[in-house]
């Protein structure tokens, strides 16, 4: 029921993009982790390697995009196959091809099933949940669209002079690079940014599994902080931004950090992965840059030694960014600046018209602002107790009551047991502890009245980590209460997933399938939106032309060239031009409609926008194709 399609073609089409997905990022990730010991596990060996060669694209894609090699689907399938293919061929030839599945149902394969039930789950609740209406929803994904149409079109990262997209330029490449290359082979621009979203979202959730399996040591206990991360909330809606990849690529870069106990190796890989989250998304990359600072801190203390190879790996990290932020750090710090002194304007701060040190000291306050952010409160105590049926569009806050005492009796049963937790292997513990703190300050920046904060309503979806994991230490204690007082384990463990799935799960999922979510402020009408839909009816791709620049047509699977500078120069005198030279200048750049509305008489005003409708309907070289009452479709004829 995910895959709606205009056509049996376009199911084929969309279908092979799925498929071309797993290639390119099982590829890419065995590549990666060829020359390094892998786990033995046929099942965890080969999901992980997804989760690696997601982190590898997006860094492979950056680099390609600095050698100036162009972003085409054909050139990631070729370095996605080549070295399988090689090891492949190699085999045969050695007549040493030996297929190790080893898919016995142990306990270990039983627990990943598990986790795929909840994977199967929460993708038929992300992906279901967005296609519930026919349009993007908020403003975000509206101006993705346009970054992933210039991506894939124009196979670069880096935008043209003359034309700046939101969410590209110097916002750092990676999620524009994904939904780019995938793109190319998949023309459905709405179906492409809504499933491969959902996607990455609930391969997040095997991610987490497997990166918990070995950050504590116990199978059960991954599985079940998975199922609470996955009930969680706070743990991400469908919406649809840069956020999604860059806090899921945590789990399989935290996965290559704790491999590398095993295999020194696996810390060039570890860089990879912390390169890509780097490459992903600024602020949000800087709060998963501090938390895996923090696992290595806590780590050196609790081994009572430096350890190097998870230093350098963070070093790598670090310096393997630059391939983008080398060159374009500069430019983002003036974007933040110029916000800065908008705000320094708005509020009448004297730093608006200060010296450059003056503006930069202000730029560094108002970006750590403690109420910096659209969706930042103050939070009270029944905002965690209490899950509301719907929350945020882009952030849906709280925990629910079991999750709750799960996690409050997981911190006190760590605290009473405090001598225990120093043990080697309960290292993760006290990482976790110290998570928690981190990102539990993070979100309650306002409510605490602190100094300083960092985007804080972003944090719930990092403080949903430490709370998955402490849960699991929650209800262990549990098991050990259960036993002094002759209550069988098994029965607890039914209470709380009961109890789990009816004050978290229920209202997670309740809100994100509502029918109801808004498509953004950047309409002026439902009639202009409903207008706007007709642009669905014909094939990909069409090329439309309005007056002035807006992601909705690339949103809507359409085409308009709003970075090609002769587009650019001709809408500047566009509106002044008879319909006949309007007529002609559409023909010549194959444009097959031409949108007035709702939109376009807010940017050029309501009679020049009623003259243009007249002179358009009466000149006999445009056609009405489709109108509402605030959106008029010609056809250039």
């Amino acid at each position: 029921m995910f895959l709606i399609y205009p056509s049996y073609g376009g199911f084929i089409v969309s279908l092979t993009t799925i498929i071309l997905f797993f290639v390119y990022t099982w590829g890419l990730g065995f590549t990666a982790t060829a020359l390094m010991k892998n786990s033995e596990n046929f099942l965890e060996r080969n999901m992980i390697r997804v989760g690696i060669g997601i982190g590898v694209l997006v860094a492979l894609g950056t680099l390609l995009n600095l050698l100036h090699i162009p972003l085409d689907w054909k050139i990631f399938l070729l370095l996605s196959i080549t070295y399988p293919l090689f090891i492949l061929i190699k085999k045969i030839k050695n007549n040493d091809l030996k297929l190790k599945l080893n898919l016995k149902l142990t306990k270990s394969n039983l627990n990943i099933l598990f986790v795929l039930l909840i994977f199967l789950f929460c993708l038929f609740m992300y992906v279901g949940g967005s296609f519930k209406y026919p349009y993007f929803e908020d403003d975000d994904p509206w101006s993705h669209s346009m970054s992933v149409k210039y991506i894939a079109t124009e196979k670069t990262a880096y935008e043209p002079d003359n034309f700046n997209l939101k969410y590209l330029d110097p916002y750092p490449p990676g999620y524009g690079i994904l939904m780019g290359v995938l793109h190319q082979t998949s023309p459905f621009m709405m179906w492409t940014l809504k499933f491969f979203n959902g996607l990455i979202l609930s391969l997040g959730i095997v991610f987490f599994y497997f990166f918990t399996k070995l950050f504590t040591g116990s199978r059960n206990k991954a599985l079940f902080s998975t199922f609470v991360i996955a009930a969680l909330p706070s743990f991400f809606t469908h919406f649809i931004w840069a956020h999604t990849l860059v806090v899921i690529l945590i789990f399989p870069a935290m996965y290559c950090l704790e491999m590398v106990k095993k295999d020194k190796k696996w810390k060039y890989v570890s860089a990879i992965l912390i390169s890509s989250i780097l490459l992903t998304q600024p602020s949000q990359a800087i709060k998963i840059g501090l938390m895996i600072f923090i696992y290595f801190v806590v780590k050196c203390v609790w081994e009572r030694k430096f350890l190097i190879d998870l230093f350098l790996a963070q070093v790598y990290g670090v310096i393997l960014s630059f391939m983008w932020w080398g060159v374009k750090a500069q430019g983002m710090l003036a974007g933040r600046m110029e916000v800065a002194v908008k705000h320094a304007d708005k509020i009448g701060a004297a730093e608006a018209s200060g010296g450059i040190l003056s503006k930069i000291s202000f730029m560094i306050q108002n970006y750590f602002r403690p109420d910096l952010g659209t969706a930042t409160k103050a939070y009270s105590f029944n905002d965690f107790f209490i899950v509301k049926p719907f929350g945020g569009i882009n952030i849906h806050v709280g925990w629910g009551i079991f999750i709750t005492l799960l996690l409050t009796i997981g911190i006190i049963y760590a605290l009473i047991k405090f001598k225990e937790s120093l043990k080697k292997e309960n290292v993760w513990i006290g990482i976790s502890l110290a998570w928690f703190i981190f990102t539990f300050l993070g979100v309650n920046a306002m409510t605490f009245n602190l100094p300083v904060g960092f985007i804080t309503f972003r944090f719930w979806l990092l403080l949903a980590i430490p709370v998955a994991l402490l849960s699991s230490e929650g209800l262990w204690a549990l098991f050990k209460i259960g036993k002094k007082v002759s209550i069988p384990s098994a029965l607890i463990l039914i209470v709380v997933l009961v109890g789990i799935f009816t004050t978290a799960g229920y209202q997670k999922y309740n809100h994100n399938t509502l029918p109801n979510w808004p498509p953004g402020i950047g309409w002026t009408s439902t009639d202009e939106l409903q207008g706007y839909l007709w642009l669905k009816t014909l094939p990909a791709d069409t090329k439309v032309f309005t007056y002035y620049y807006t992601g909705k047509i690339s949103g809507l699977n359409k085409y308009s060239c709003d970075w090609c500078s002769e587009v650019i120069e001709f809408r500047k005198t566009a509106t002044n031009k008879t319909a006949s030279e309007l007529n002609t200048w559409l023909k010549r750049h194959k444009y097959e409609y031409m949108i007035l509305s709702g939109s376009t008489a807010k940017k050029l005003g309501v009679n020049k926008t009623n003259e243009k409708l007249q002179e358009l309907a009466s000149s006999n070289l445009f056609v009405p194709a489709h109108q509402t009452k605030d959106f008029f479709a010609f056809k250039v004829i």
